[in-house]
């Protein structure tokens, strides 16, 4: 399997990681325990370990959700945090499996035999290397190519994995190196890959894809307009499921009219082109219509995204990455002229999409509402990386209010015509009023316009009450002095 396993590297005599990195794997795939325990075992099982590239992002796709698990035990009796976390053996055999893991893939990415140098190595071997004693990410590291004394070639496992856990918002990361420390292993890997094999032989890019400059680690396969017209005999995509569409079709319908004819607070949805200018790209948004490709809940969403800025602070590039994939897939959709769980795409166009996905997922753990905002789209769509109906609109949701709750004026205004529609919940006019009210509090435009249409509007029914019941009462103090002069003159 490895070409080149007479390589320098091979002949290097083995150091203590390395037969540590080698029984790592191989009791993990026989089965067998380690000494102290994997936390999330099964899980890594699960996630389908065969060395390539690919399976790389459903390994960052499991660290974030980790990382979700350790955020959710703050504030409880079994906490997790970082030195916590260090000092369990079974979390500790863990980030080490997932690096010696890391390790094993990027050598094989270069056809040679991944060998593990300790500090003491790492300092007798490359003393240009600021290593860092008491630094538990910067341990160890592989050297995965044949010319073993370039420290270009020594890769840092672990730094990725920490950066994942711990990075950005908890703690800042310092690179051995000196370079940005990627936020996943799947990008960490891909900006190591040999010249001659940009991306890994499971996910080929396919011939004349779309150009782009950036440089931002991952490298997804990117679909052009061309590569859709042109796919031959089209796969079913992953299976479609769509909001019931009792539900979607409120969607067409504004926030109920909380006082009856009296004020309109329907919202006016621009029918403008959608400039994503992040994307180089711009979606045409569709008037709804039998054979809608997109609920109108979902087109105003992606118009705020772009027009609406939201200083994001991590994710930025898994953000633009998958928006460039994505993008194109929607441009595409809203050309056929058919409900969007009639559309057929090729497995090369699937596995690019579930990339997308993915690196949305990424960045929506790190905390970027934009990312989280998309994904909660496709989550209730049911066009999402979840599968089971239910769990993929629970996930939606929670997406939603995660940003909402992140103070994202965005997410609240969504959040408040979710309500409002019954859209992923159940309607709630209640719920649907505070998060208008919360939007507009916050500097959303259209929802403050909305709230002082609905105050104006019941300004206006409490004056009509009152002056209906002075009326009557005037009727009324009228209907007595009738009266009185009528029995005036009957018994004058």
């Amino acid at each position: 399997m490895l070409a080149k396993s007479n390589s320098a590297s091979a002949n290097v005599n083995k150091t203590s990681l390395d037969y540590m990195a080698e029984g790592y794997w191989q009791d993990f795939i026989a089965g067998r325990p380690v000494a102290g325990g994997i936390a999330y075992e099964v899980q890594l099982h699960q996630c389908q370990l065969d060395e390539s590239l690919v399976s790389l992002q459903r390994v960052d796709t499991l660290i974030s959700q980790i990382r979700r698990d350790i955020a959710k035990s703050k504030g409880s009796s079994g906490a997790l945090d970082e030195i916590t976390l260090l000092t369990d053996d079974s979390y500790r055999n863990l980030l080490l499996f997932l690096a010696f893991y890391t390790g094993r893939v990027l050598a094989r990415q270069w056809q040679n035999i991944p060998h593990w140098y300790g500090q003491f190595e790492l300092r007798k071997h490359y003393p240009e290397l600021p290593v860092v004693a008491d630094d538990f990410y910067q341990h160890m590291a592989v050297v995965y190519s044949d010319n073993s004394n370039d420290s270009a070639d020594v890769f840092f496992a672990l730094e990725p994995i920490g950066m994942r856990l711990f990075g950005h918002i908890d703690r800042q990361f310092q690179a051995v190196q000196g370079e940005k420390i990627a936020s996943g292993l799947y990008q960490a890997v891909s900006t190591r890959l040999p010249k001659n094999n940009g991306i890994d032989e499971s996910v080929a890019a396919e011939p004349n894809l779309e150009h782009h400059s950036e440089s931002v680690g991952i490298r997804p396969i990117l679909i052009t307009d061309e590569t859709f017209q042109n796919q031959r005999l089209p796969v079913q995509a992953t299976e479609h499921r769509e909001i019931p569409v009792t539900k979607l079709a409120v969607a067409q319908q504004a926030e109920p009219s909380i006082v009856n004819a009296t004020a309109s607070v329907k919202p006016k949805i621009s029918e403008t082109p959608i400039n994503l200018s992040a994307t180089t790209t711009q979606l045409q948004t569709v008037k709804h219509s039998k054979a809608s490709v997109m609920p109108e809940i979902f087109t105003q969403l992606l118009i705020e995204v772009e027009e609406i800025e939201v200083p994001q602070d991590v994710g930025k590039d898994d953000y633009l990455q998958a928006c460039k994939i994505l993008d194109q897939f929607e441009r595409h959709i809203a050309r056929q002229n058919k409900p969007r769980d009639q559309m057929q795409f090729s497995e090369l166009h699937q596995t690019s999409r579930q990339q997308a996905l993915t690196l949305l997922q990424n960045a929506s753990a790190l905390g970027n509402t934009d990312a989280m905002l998309r994904l909660a789209m496709y989550e209730l769509l049911g066009e999402g990386r979840i599968t089971d109906i239910e769990a993929s609109k629970v996930a939606g949701v929670d997406w939603v209010k995660q940003a909402a709750n992140d103070k994202d004026v965005r997410a609240q205004r969504l959040l408040s015509k979710m309500y409002y529609q019954g859209v992923g919940v159940p309607q709630d006019i209640n719920s649907g009023k505070y998060w208008l009210e919360e939007a507009a509090k916050n500097g959303h435009a259209e929802a403050a316009e909305l709230v002082t249409q609905w105050q104006d509007a019941q300004a206006l029914i409490t004056t009509q009450k009152q002056e209906q019941h002075s009326i009557k009462r005037y009727q009324l103090l009228i209907g007595i002095v009738l009266v009185g002069a009528i029995l005036l003159v009957v018994f004058v």
